[in-house]
This record gives structure tokens, sequence and C-alpha cells, in this order.
């Protein structure tokens, strides 16, 4: 999977998107319960060292990845739709760089089509852009590791 990067007349990006989507053969109640189980992120998302904080409407968490070890990257639950639709948002003030992960959950004929995405924009993007790191592995590995644990606890 390739990262899409939107571009405007410019050749810097002005967004950058990584994204990755399974079928879960599981209940929509049950995956929402892992995703929004922060402590148990390690044991199923590889590259989660951990999540600390409660992953519920407002509430700002810290999620540590093994990608940069040791940094907390700081998110507010800005959307929550339980069973649905999920979003942290963090970045600089201002909006000169923001970050915006989101889980959307669709019922369909079979399963539930998970998707997991990041989204990142603002004017800094052109220079931190550059630092950040190919999430498409990362993704890949979340939305598998999901989808194993949520069967398993179906």
């Amino acid at each position: 999977m390739t990262p899409s990067v939107a571009t405007t007349g410019s050749r810097e990006p002005r967004v950058k998107e990584f994204k990755a989507t399974t079928t879960i053969n599981a209940a929509p109640e049950t995956i929402w319960s892992i995703l929004t189980d922060g402590a148990s992120y390690p044991e199923w998302d590889p590259y989660c060292e951990r999540i600390e904080g409660t992953i519920a409407p407002g509430q700002k968490i810290k999620a540590f990845t093994k990608l940069a070890p040791g940094r907390a990257f700081p998110v507010k639950v800005s959307e929550f739709e339980p069973n649905k639709h999920m979003a942290w948002t963090g970045g600089m003030p201002l909006g000169l760089f923001k970050g915006e992960r989101t889980f959307s959950l669709a019922e369909s004929g079979e399963g539930v089509e998970f998707t997991v995405r990041e989204v990142f924009s603002g004017p800094m993007l052109v220079l931190i852009g550059r630092s950040l790191p190919d999430m498409t592995e990362p993704f890949e590995a979340f939305v598998a590791g999901l989808k194993r644990r949520a069967e398993a606890a179906s």
C-alpha cells in the first residue's frame, strides 16, 4: 500500500495520508471494546509501546510508538461515536501542523469493514513531513492485529 499525497499547485504536499482497511468477522461492539481499551494495545498492535489515559469522548491521551521509542504523542479524542467512528487529533498550536487519526467501522455482508486513517496537514507539513516515517507497514500491522484480536474474542 502506498501513502497517498494530495498536492496543491506547488511541488510541496499540502496533505500526507496513510490508511489501511480490513474486514473483521466480529461484532462492532467487540471491535470497539478493543479500540477503546488503551492498556491492551501493546498486546495486539506490534508498533505500540503503550497508551496512557482513557480513550473516551473529549479525553486527552498519550500514545507511545516503537517508531519513536520513549516519545509521547499527545492527542485528544475529538470524535467518538460508539461502534462506528472515533478520531484522535493532535499537533501544533494555530493549526501549523495537525495530525488526525480516524478509526471507522462499517458493517457489511461479510463482517465489519475497519479502516484506520491518518491525515497530516498544516503549513509546517513542508518541513515536518520529511521526517514523518512511512506509516504503511505500521497501519497494516495495526489492522491485522485488531482483526486477530477481535476474531479470537468472538
